[in-house]
């Protein structure tokens, strides 16, 4: 997923987000710290939000339900994939029961895939999350090295 189509998708659910929310253009326009010209523009698929209001959908509508299924769970993770070429965490995570499958286990680590973004991402033994990307050869790679050292 490249940021546009992350863009485009975001985009293309903010009307679907604000009637989740219950939420008059007024309101909701206001919320993301735009015009409600620019709302309605974007409601009828005329502009798009932006990578900044993209993000600023994201975080603050993190628990839709919308986004959820738009982007195979938290859209957090996709957003830091997309904002740096490799990035690094070490947050705790659901194990990826619902959203991911597995690629590639090792004793301690594990590489699972997002079945609706694509990308990919590096979990240890507790689920916690090491790295995530959209690049797989990135991950592999990430996933020898982790292997080797023991550990992060």
């Amino acid at each position: 997923m490249t940021r546009a189509e992350f863009i485009n998708r975001a985009s293309e659910r903010l009307k679907l987000i604000r009637i989740e929310k219950n939420y008059t253009q007024d309101k909701m326009a206001e919320v993301l710290g735009i015009s409600k010209k620019t709302l309605v523009q974007i409601e009828k698929g005329r502009s798009t939000l932006g990578w900044a209001g993209t993000v600023t959908l994201c975080t603050i509508f993190r628990e839709s339900e919308i986004l959820e299924l738009t982007f195979g769970g938290d859209p957090q993770d996709i957003i830091l994939s997309l904002a740096f070429v490799d990035y690094e965490s070490n947050e705790r995570t659901m194990g990826g029961k619902v959203w991911w499958n597995n690629i590639e286990c090792t004793d301690k680590y594990r590489i699972q895939q997002n079945i609706v973004s694509r990308h990919f991402r590096i979990l240890d033994g507790q689920d916690r999350r090491i790295c995530s990307s959209f690049d797989n050869q990135y991950i592999k790679k990430r996933l020898r090295e982790l292997s080797n050292k023991g550990g992060v």
